[in-house]
């Protein structure tokens, strides 16, 4: 298997064409308009609205000259609702071409974007258009068609990404090629690499009912375990004082083996070759699905590319706890009635593997990319989880729309059969109630974003239970008191302050989530934004009803106050787009801008 840049260099370019680059700019230029304008940091002008249809509206650049008109309802959560379509660009009388690159710049000013950041933004820009423009040579998959789709169809056929951040597919570090070969969207299948790593220079852990050996085994075949012990053993090594390692191909080129020469030199790091089974990309871009057996191990790798925000490495040091605190979260959903009762489960993180290369941890701080370039993790496949006509699609599919504009979740709907309501209850039921209970009973927030859960659906669509996944990294217990295991502890994050702990819902859901499900399905007729917000208000009720105990934090943890703070996604990684989390401080690094009015104050119990 060859590296993927000997591929024909003018096919890798042949989705960059006129039409499409303007295609791809009028749609990052609408989502630009829309969520800069949710986060405050451009102010549209209302010019006459046409009865009751949408209103129109303008923006101007920083010196004034240049002006961008369109139509849009603004919806609950301050939501843009804009019609892609209705953007025009004015100067000086004449009407101009739409250019994203041009947009950012115009709009620097207001976008508060410094002469260090602005060019690596733009960059990002411009690698989410040519992504989008390489979406837009894809067959044109109808979201009905999509809603009858395998697991893997749905996962690669989403097109948007992130539904907040406008720069949400910079992957910066990706030639053409490899954009090609590694890209989720693209859906081609990746043979991973393997690594011999000297125990030496490597950790291993594992959850309590895994060991090594067992997971070995399990991944890879007689046959190529016998391939790699044949490999070392032609270097005069033996496999056994080695952790096996997968890695990412595009790591192995471009940082492996330049990064860490000396240890692959000193054969501290032996490369293998490529394992037998193909994978992959998921929506995150550096974790693989097994699309040889799917009911092996999800693989998650490190990959040091810049992506919204990150370069998108694994720490070897951080996932040493990893597998603990999966346990210890399985046990907690286990053992709850409540949480048991909804059908959550959850992924476990069951497996890390982590590289110490000596001279850099002598010498990067903590946190730099330097030590996050070679580890990995192994997570549950949630495959075997499913009963008889049961299948899975990504939560982040709510949220697709197709080229005619139809969305997957309203072709859910009518696929089920069920009362648009009925149907968003279920779901609601699944998804909403499990992370009520383990805020109000436990302190547990999570990351619940739509790439972070898996729906299960049943035959006709409608949704049975959530998966929830990305778990380590991801979770916080916001409790001095909560009793936590030490190996757990590193989950604690004790000094949020007490106005802060339930916008971990109110921003996590309801406004980086359900604002935009919202929008979707009230614009299309599916669900109005009464009756959509009134269910969710009702499923909360239904649940502080059935658990009188809590009722003291749900008067202290208010879901219904009229208003909560704006957290801003974009304003973070407008200003620092390397890292704009400090992940040993996630709530120190938000962005408040304001408060939003709360779409539940009137459903007031």
């Amino acid at each position: 298997m060859t590296t993927p840049r000997t591929d024909d260099p003018q096919q890798a370019a042949a989705h960059l064409t006129p039409e499409r680059w303007a295609r791809a700019n009028r749609l990052l230029i609408r989502k630009a308009l829309a969520e800069f304008s949710h986060e405050r940091l451009l102010s549209p002008e209302q010019r006459l609205a046409p009865g009751d249809g949408p209103h129109q509206y303008a923006v101007r650049s920083d010196d004034g000259a240049t002006e961008y008109r369109f139509t849009a309802r603004l919806a609950a959560l301050d939501h843009w609702q804009i019609d892609a379509d209705s953007v025009t660009r004015h100067r000086d009388g004449a009407e101009l071409y739409l250019d994203a690159l041009e947009f950012i710049t115009e709009m620097r000013g207001a976008l508060g974007l410094g002469t260090e950041i602005l060019p690596v933004y733009l960059e990002e820009i411009s690698s989410t258009l040519a992504g989008t423009a390489f979406k837009l040579t894809k067959p044109e998959t109808t979201a009905a068609e999509l809603a009858a789709a395998d697991f893997q169809s749905v996962e690669s056929g989403m097109t948007e990404g992130h539904p907040c951040f406008v720069a949400n597919n910079g992957r910066l570090g990706f030639d053409l090629a490899e954009y090609r070969a590694y890209a989720p969207e693209a859906g081609e299948p990746v043979r991973l690499l393997w690594l011999a790593a000297h125990r030496d220079r490597a950790d291993f852990h594992t959850s309590t009912d895994l060991s090594y050996d067992k997971l070995v085994l399990s991944e890879l075949s007689g046959a190529t375990l016998r391939r790699f012990s044949a490999t070392m053993r032609e270097l005069g090594l033996d496999l056994d004082d080695y952790y096996l390692i997968p890695v990412h191909p595009w790591q192995w080129w471009n940082k492996l083996t330049v990064t860490f020469a000396a240890e692959v030199a000193q054969r501290h790091l032996v490369c293998l070759g490529h394992g037998d089974d193909d994978h992959l990309a998921q929506q995150s871009i550096r974790t693989f699905f097994n699309a040889s057996n799917p009911k092996k191990h999800y693989i998650k790798t490190a990959l040091s590319v810049l992506n919204m925000g990150f370069l998108r490495g694994l720490s070897a040091s951080y996932m040493e706890a990893t597998p603990a605190i999966n346990d210890w979260l399985a046990d907690l959903v286990a053992e709850d009635d409540v949480l048991r009762d909804t059908g959550l489960a959850v992924l476990r993180e069951c497996a890390t593997v982590g590289y110490h290369p000596a001279p850099y941890e002598a010498a990067a701080p903590k946190g730099s990319p330097y030590l996050k370039m070679l580890a990995a993790l192994w997570r549950e496949s949630p495959v075997p989880l499913l009963g008889p006509g049961e299948r899975l699609a990504t939560m982040a599919s709510l949220l697709h729309t197709d080229h005619a504009g139809d969305s997957y979740a309203g072709a859910l709907i009518a696929r089920s059969g069920l009362p648009a309501a009925a149907w968003f209850r279920r779901y609601l039921d699944a998804y909403l109630t499990p992370l009520l209970h383990a805020f109000y009973a436990y302190d547990l927030v999570f990351m619940p974003h739509g790439e972070n859960v898996i729906l299960v659906l049943d035959e006709q669509g409608a949704p049975q239970r959530a998966i929830f996944k990305d778990l380590a990294e991801e979770i916080a217990v916001m409790s001095e008191d909560a009793v936590l295991p030490p190996e757990v502890e590193r989950i604690r994050a004790a000094d949020v302050p007490e106005d802060m702990k339930v916008l971990s819902l109110q921003t996590d859901i309801f406004d980086c989530f359900f604002r935009f499900l919202n929008g979707i399905l009230a614009s299309e007729g599916v669900l109005d934004e009464d009756t959509f917000w009134s269910t969710v208000a009702e499923c909360i009720r239904d649940y502080q009803k059935s658990n009188p105990h809590l009722a003291e934090r749900f008067r202290r943890y208010d879901l219904f106050t009229d208003e909560f703070a704006l957290s801003c996604l974009n304003r973070l990684q407008l200003r620092n787009n390397r890292e704009m989390v400090d992940l040993q401080d996630p709530s120190g690094a938000l962005q408040l801008v304001g408060n939003l009015r709360n779409p539940l104050a009137r459903f007031r119990p």
